[in-house]
């Protein structure tokens, strides 16, 4: 076992966390912690740093050329929704439904927002980029904790929509199905009770949470002043149904066009569009709206697309052969083993998608040979996915952080156990469903 290549790994982690806590961008401390995991491995570092194929530089411009065009038109759409007072106009119906007198039911109403809205196919970071700015409005008014907004949105796009449920259109269900040749729907039993304990589990969180929040007095307002309490400025606001046009034609149109290539990309631009055209009393100067999208969602695509260069690296050095061995070796039932291998890759790849792609390639046809049907090594691999999906350094939370304004420190607990506790969770479900013979 390449012992020195697994040192250079686990200072490589280590590296990247301090620097992250140290409040260093993400794009600093990837490619340094890269070069400390390249040192121990005795691989060229130059060459896997900037090389032109199989390099830290190629994996990260692999994923700003997939993923840049969703990253600015949801950020310029999020700010059209913002400027011209759309959010704060839905904001007010859904505190109308909602009432205000128990903070719990609005909290819960964006958690079946987010979790419809993933469940329906929409990208995660779409869904940030446009929920956030929904959300501000009604905890402001509301005056909670805004820390709070992490578990609803986290739970409803990125536990049981993601992993568990049969059906799921995201990344994390459509890959094991490839490369197993399983459908969508596999392993439902599974899917379906997990799906019910990690929503139980999310509820029962959330309203812990908020109770203990609410007697130690916390309000909207962030402490150490990350977030300015922006008084809502009086203005004529779009009307709610004006407002949620440009929404629901996003949604309209990936949902009855989903089988056409890129078609995320044309329903952003056509509520672009829209948005340019509902919104133009409320926004005057529409040039500051593009622009501002177009800065903000250079940064995010930098951010993630780092973290996932990381990890891509990270778990391609010849050490990394030795990490699978020892997965293999861990005792007790081999659905075990396969549970702790794809978290664990996860978790150094801060990638839930990156994670279940490895496992698919190099885990799966152990289990398969091993006698594991086919559909539970699918359904096991999406979910292990999400149990170290939260770590100091995934982009999709430090992205969350900077749209919302809040530091590492305010929402890594509540990220945290919003996303892998709750997979953790399920996990043992599916041990003891396996135990009884019900998987």
């Amino acid at each position: 076992m390449d012992i020195l290549g697994l040192l250079g790994i686990a200072l490589g982690i280590l590296t990247i966390i301090l620097f992250i806590v140290k409040k260093f961008s993400i794009i600093v401390a990837a490619p340094i912690a890269t070069i400390v995991v390249l040192l121990f491995s005795g691989v060229p570092i130059l060459e896997t740093v900037f090389g032109k194929e199989n390099s830290y530089m190629t994996a990260l411009a692999g994923f700003i050329a997939a993923n840049f065009a969703i990253f600015l038109l949801g950020s310029i759409l999020a700010k059209y929704m913002d400027k011209s007072g759309a959010t704060v106009s839905i904001a007010d119906k859904v505190l109308s439904v909602v009432g205000t007198k128990n903070p719990y039911n609005a909290l819960v109403a964006l958690f079946i927002i987010s979790a419809i809205l993933t469940y329906g196919g929409i990208n995660v970071f779409v869904i940030i980029f446009a929920l956030i700015p929904m959300a501000k409005p009604i905890f402001q008014q509301l005056n909670i904790s805004w820390k709070l907004v992490i578990i609803p949105i986290f739970g409803g796009t990125s536990t049981f929509t993601m992993t568990m449920l049969p059906g799921a259109p995201s990344l994390h269900n459509i890959v094991p199905s490839t490369g197993l040749g399983t459908s969508l729907t596999a392993a439902p039993l599974i899917g379906i009770v997990t799906s019910i304990v990690a929503i139980v589990f999310i509820l029962l969180f959330m309203k812990w949470s908020l109770n203990k929040s609410l007697k130690k007095n916390e309000t909207f307002e962030v402490k150490d002043g990350v977030l300015k309490d922006e008084a809502v400025v009086d203005r004529e606001l779009p009307s709610f149904l004006v407002s949620l046009l440009p929404i629901v034609t996003l949604l309209a149109i990936i949902l009855i066009f989903s089988s056409v290539n890129n078609i995320i990309i044309v329903a952003l631009i056509v509520a672009i569009l829209l948005s340019a055209v509902l919104f133009r009393k409320q926004i005057t100067q529409q040039r500051e709206a593009l622009n501002e999208g177009a800065v903000d969602s250079l940064a995010s695509t930098i951010t993630t697309g780092s973290t996932i260069a990381f990890g891509s690296i990270t778990t391609s050095v010849p050490a990394f052969k030795g990490v699978f061995r020892m997965i293999q070796s861990i005792p007790g039932p081999p659905i075990l083993s396969l549970m702790i291998g794809t978290g664990l890759i996860s978790g150094i790849t801060a990638s839930a998608v990156g994670a279940i792609g490895i496992a698919v390639q190099n885990f799966a046809p152990i289990y398969l040979d091993m006698g594991l049907d086919p559909e539970t090594i699918h359904r096991t691999i999406a979910i292990s996915s999400g149990a170290l999906a939260i770590v100091p350094y995934s982009g999709f939370l430090i992205i969350f952080n900077s749209l919302t304004g809040l530091s590492m420190k305010e929402t890594f607990k509540n990220a945290f156990i919003s996303i892998n506790v709750t997979h953790w969770i399920a996990l043992v479900v599916i041990i003891i469903m396996t135990l009884v013979g019900l998987a």
